[in-house]
């Protein structure tokens, strides 16, 4: 199944309840269609004792039972918790955007969009003038040694 077949048919659930397990998820959404993968992404921490991070992801045969299991499952129940369902979004690439050990400039993305060429950059300091001379922060304030109203 190509990859943006197999996103559109993953449906992400938030919200979870530590008590549950991939086997509870595979039966909370069966009733919408043929499920091909239930999966439960561990913490991260190597010392953590949680099953889970509090979210999962459902992939089904088909997008249309994945959108059945969002129309009816978003915002339901699941073992006391209220659960968040969602299409999935592609997973982002680790050295992009938030999280990532490159600094946001540095990154191809960015740079492609940002980037400014020479021969722009030029162009940009020939059509401003170079001033002659700093100008007197001083200037214009003669006659000014009172404060207040000039009278009248």
């Amino acid at each position: 199944m190509a990859d943006t077949s197999r996103l559109k048919a993953t449906i992400f659930v938030g919200g979870l309840d530590h008590a549950v397990t991939q086997q509870t998820l595979y039966h909370a959404f069966l009733p919408f269609g043929d499920i091909v993968e239930v999966n439960l992404p561990k913490p991260d921490a190597p010392g953590s004792s949680d099953p889970h991070r509090g979210f999962g992801y459902v992939e089904f045969e088909t997008a249309a039972d994945a959108a059945d299991a969002i129309d009816n499952m978003d915002r339901s129940e699941l073992y006391g918790q209220v659960i968040k369902v969602a299409a999935a979004k592609p997973q982002k690439d680790a050295n992009e955007g938030l999280g990532s050990k490159t600094a946001i400039w540095e990154q191809e993305g960015w740079i492609a969009k940002h980037a400014v060429s020479e021969e722009d950059r030029h162009a940009a300091q020939q059509g401003q003038p170079e001033p002659e001379a700093p100008m007197d922060p001083m200037q214009g304030l003669e006659g000014l040694d009172e404060a207040g109203p000039k009278p009248a």
